[in-house]
């Protein structure tokens, strides 16, 4: 892909501030679009200050305000957007009887209406610019279970189905929506549940045919590549990036 591809392209992408959200906004800005990005935690302005182009806003994607700020937000200093990546998330991992309701509710929250909120305002801006590409950031989750994440699984399988419902709502306007379902990432993700979180999921390597857990930057490439019109004929798929973990 050229460094330029996506020049004159404006991206939005949520939870932006670490890991797989950062990752893409750099693969994105380094192709030539301007960013306006945007995460629960402040440090997301770091991004702002790294990269000319691109713009930061602090917010809880899970709030209908935030998803009508941030769509506002990119009209004001780029004029709309082209892209929405839907990556914010949050897990939990417990047993089902341990599993509280706001456990539930938190995760369907986040990781189910957030994206929901943000892709209903980027429909709003896509169908008035005359399309655009939706890419939501889900799991292997999306179609298999995983035991102790049933808030979880559950979150990432509703995602998948309301990203096949953008794709059949979008396609007459140009709209194309598709989903990546990575497997398991080395991230920061589970920091605030386990002090080795680090290790704990590189231990998940062998449960992947590769031997090995997923870089950010390779699900970014993935993300990028849906993003992009390279995959112009691409909507409503689940698109594995699992290292063969649902292959079985």
């Amino acid at each position: 892909m050229t460094e330029e591809m996506l020049a004159g392209k404006v991206a939005v992408v949520t939870g932006a501030a670490r890991g797989v959200g950062a990752a893409t906004v750099e693969w994105l800005h380094a192709r030539g679009a301007r960013v306006l990005a945007t995460d629960v935690r402040p440090q997301v302005g770091e991004l702002a200050d790294r990269f000319d182009g691109v713009s930061a806003l602090v917010g809880d994607v899970s709030k209908e305000d935030v998803a009508v700020r941030t769509a506002a937000a990119a009209l004001e200093r780029f004029g709309g957007f082209d892209i929405l990546v839907a990556n914010a998330g949050r897990s939990v991992n417990k047993p089902v009887t341990e599993t509280t309701a706001a456990d539930w509710d938190e995760l369907m929250s986040i990781n189910a209406r957030g994206a929901f909120l943000h892709a209903r305002e980027a429909f709003r801006v896509m169908r008035e610019n005359g399309g655009g590409a939706i890419v939501t950031v889900g799991s292997f989750a999306c179609t298999v279970g995983l035991a102790e994440a049933a808030a979880y699984s559950a979150s990432k399988g509703a995602l998948a189905q309301l990203t096949k419902v953008l794709a059949l709502e979008g396609g007459p306007h140009g709209i194309r929506a598709n989903v990546v379902a990575p497997g398991v990432i080395e991230t920061d993700l589970l920091d605030t549940f386990r002090a080795d979180s680090r290790a704990y999921l590189r231990s998940f390597g062998d449960a992947h045919p590769l031997g090995r857990v997923a870089q950010p930057e390779e699900i970014a490439e993935v993300i990028g590549f849906l993003a992009s019109p390279q995959s112009a004929f691409i909507t409503g798929a689940v698109v594995a990036a699992d290292g063969g973990y649902t292959a079985a």
